[in-house]
């Protein structure tokens, strides 16, 4: 099978120890650097030269082996960086940071004890409609009348007194401005009492000292009953886009967050209320519908003026105002 002989060479075959290997022509210009490593395999013990050592076996291991090495290398995919949060990643800064503890349901703003309506609206249909409805109200009527406050107050933080006074004037439901500013005090008191030790760097001077006078000019109120106006009412909309701005958030992750806050609130209240599970509850946060909805709202009203903000669904002032009528409830609006 192997033909040997002085003809080998000129018949294209390549002598290897006692053994001969036809090749054709075109391959022959590879074999010669190959020479050793056959003679090394293809050899039996018994003919393999006395001089030959085992260390010199080792060498050619080793060196198939790092080409081994080298190949596997080359074909691998790329190695997974250890850390699980590398420094470059979406949450190194701290206003993601921030951004993810305003969207905690945890935040202890007290959004439980509201349903923001819900409750007054289950008492008050015949018959009961569904909870989607109800949302897309809500949605649509807490953006058009507080959201464009929370963008104003990002914008020009400066003008927190201003736009607080003015939401207090154009809330028009007494239960609804009652939970406005419950929310929007435990806000502020987050800030002093939390967040004001962990500024970010960069945060707008400015802004801190306005929420610090603001603060001051706050417990300055006279909490008796007077028929002088208050000069601060810290509803929730402007302090949330004040305190946002500092912490450095983005003005749409803002207004998504605040947003997002109030559906998640409302989930919430239905669920209490034995409207659904909270599976049921968490598969509408996750739906398609609730985030198109929260975009659609803040596209509408994002170049809207705190002048031209107003109540879009007039009939939620009026479920939310004939919610202490109720004979029985559990939420405080």
């Amino acid at each position: 099978m192997y033909p040997s002989g002085p003809d080998t060479d000129r018949n294209c075959g390549t002598r290897l120890g006692t053994h001969t290997l036809d090749v054709h022509p075109q391959f022959k210009c590879h074999l010669p650097s190959r020479i050793a490593e056959y003679d090394f395999f293809m050899t039996s013990p018994s003919d393999y030269p006395q001089s030959q050592t085992i260390q010199d076996e080792l060498d050619i291991l080793e060196k198939h082996l790092q080409d081994a090495k080298a190949r596997l290398k080359e074909g691998a995919p790329p190695r997974a960086p250890r850390l699980l949060v590398a420094n470059e990643g979406p949450f190194s800064t701290s206003s993601q940071h921030f951004l993810l503890l305003l969207s905690d349901s945890a935040l202890p703003l007290g959004s439980f004890a509201f349903s923001s309506g819900l409750e007054s609206y289950l008492a008050h249909t015949r018959p009961k409609s569904s909870f989607p409805a109800f949302l897309d109200f809500s949605l649509g009527s807490y953006a058009s009348t507080t959201l464009p406050f929370v963008l104003a107050a990002y914008r020009n933080p400066i003008n927190l007194v201003e736009l607080d006074d003015t939401l207090d004037a154009a809330i028009m439901c007494t239960v609804g401005r009652r939970a406005s500013v419950a929310q929007g005090r435990a806000l502020l008191s987050i800030w002093d009492r939390s967040f004001a030790s962990a500024l970010p760097d960069g945060g707008s001077k400015e802004a801190v000292a306005v929420l610090k006078e603001f603060a001051i000019l706050l417990r300055a109120t006279s909490p008796v009953a007077t028929n002088d106006l208050p000069t601060a009412s810290a509803h929730l909309g402007p302090l949330f886009g004040a305190i946002a701005c500092i912490l450095g958030m983005s003005l749409r992750q803002t207004a998504y967050v605040f947003m997002l806050s109030h559906v998640k609130a409302l989930l919430s209240a239905a669920v209490r209320a034995s409207i659904f599970g909270p599976y049921h509850a968490q598969k509408i946060l996750a739906s398609v519908e609730v985030q198109e909805g929260i975009g659609g709202v803040i596209e509408r009203v994002w170049d809207t003026s705190i002048e031209d903000a107003g109540q879009s669904v007039p009939i939620m002032d009026l479920w939310v105002g004939r919610h202490e009528m109720l004979y029985s409830r559990i939420f405080n609006s």
